[in-house]
């Protein structure tokens, strides 16, 4: 009941320090020190294979992701874990090298990703000894990666992590969407906002909308140029098109742009993934002068229905930021369930990068975003991309 309470107290105000929830919950033990052994995710196949096996791997740890990520920005993948070469690996946390001249040199688990799990034994009791290793495995990471000179480590699980090194410090709170396809579609649609979600649908089909999906260039181009105008909107340049090539490439199927058009003119479009059990929203945008039209909770609606006939239990809606309260409502008012999630880190950040994430500078910045031609604000995304993360 306690731990019940106390997520309750960390939803409702967002950036309540859950480590020390979290420490009054549950008093962490003492790490072991355990040896600890490179795996690189690209070429092991065990990497592979241990995600195959463990419930709490997601495209994040995945192969795929991680050879994206290196092909676009130049991050380096490297995972950890405690079992020796020759054998099946039973736990893992896999991190990006990020070096960068502007930014630091950190490592970061994992950048440009919702959310990347501490993979502990999936055969162990997880207030057991496979839990007690893997955060050992951890806090013996933390300090070796202090020894060597990075500037920061950031991990970033979905869940509240049972017990945590006491060197870990929160970085960012997040706010986390999912929604439950288990229940029968009529249930998932009256759960949806009578108002800004129903209607709108009712109103998309009267409208007479096509949807196409795919994901050949043409069809992402399509979507980064209303990608581009729906970030110019929010003050942000848009990742590099390249990234969503290299999506593409490396997901393959598992990988589907899906736009809505009205009268020939796509008003907006969504980017999906699949891994295993989970659909995952990852990318959205729309052309905000059709927005009256409903083409948004049009294509989720589609999405439901399509993960829902797949017999998939979970459509993750992905992560939000509290101060974007918007995007937060959109994904209540489809009947998803939200949760915190916290970013933790060590030590505490002090350079450039949190300099660039304050409010005069984020301010600044959206002013210049804000009325940089298209051609500007995708040249300045594949310049800045690469140093954060």
């Amino acid at each position: 009941m306690r731990a019940v309470l106390d997520e309750r107290r960390i939803e409702s105000h967002g950036v309540l320090d859950q480590l020390e929830v979290l420490r009054a919950a549950k008093t962490p033990s003492r790490p072991r020190t355990a040896r600890i052994y490179k795996v690189d995710p690209l070429t092991d196949r065990r990497w592979t294979e241990f995600l195959d096996r463990h419930p709490g791997s997601s495209v994040y740890h995945s192969r795929a992701w991680l050879e994206a990520l290196k092909s676009t920005y130049g991050c380096t993948p490297v995972a950890y874990t405690t079992t020796p070469p020759g054998l099946d690996l039973r736990n893992g946390v896999v991190f990006c090298r990020v070096e960068s001249w502007l930014t630091g040199k950190r490592m970061v688990s994992l950048p440009f990703s919702d959310h990347c799990e501490p993979l502990g034994d999936p055969l162990g009791d997880p207030w057991g000894e496979g839990e007690e290793e893997l955060q050992g495995l951890i806090g013996n990471l933390l300090k070796d990666f202090r020894q060597e000179g990075w500037e920061y480590t950031e991990l970033r699980p979905r869940s509240l992590m049972a017990r945590l090194p006491r060197w870990l410090v929160p970085a960012k709170h997040y706010c986390f969407h999912s929604l439950d396809l288990s229940r029968r579609l009529e249930d998932l649609r009256s759960a949806m906002h009578k108002d800004c979600i129903q209607r709108k649908i009712k109103r998309a089909e009267r409208e007479g909308m096509v949807y196409r999906e795919g994901r050949s260039p043409e069809i992402l181009g399509v979507f980064y140029r209303l990608f581009t105008e729906t970030r110019r909107k929010h003050g942000l340049p848009p990742q590099p098109f390249k990234w969503f090539l290299n999506l593409a490439d490396t997901l393959g199927p598992a990988m589907q742009v899906r736009v809505a058009f009205y009268s020939g003119r796509p008003v907006a479009s969504i980017i999906t993934l699949i891994h295993r059990s989970a659909m995952i929203y990852k990318y959205g945008c729309s052309d905000a002068r059709f927005a009256k039209l409903g083409g948004t909770p049009w294509l989720f609606w589609r999405l439901i229905r399509e993960a829902k006939s797949w017999g998939l239990p979970e459509l993750d809606l992905g992560r939000s930021d509290w101060e974007n309260p918007g995007l937060i409502a959109f994904k209540d008012r489809l009947g998803a369930r939200r949760r915190p999630v916290t970013y933790w880190r060590f030590p505490e950040p002090r350079g450039v990068a949190d300099n660039l994430a304050n409010g005069r500078w984020q301010w600044l910045a959206g002013k210049f975003f804000a009325h940089a031609p298209a051609s500007l604000l995708a040249a300045s995304g594949r310049l800045l991309y690469r140093h954060m993360g």
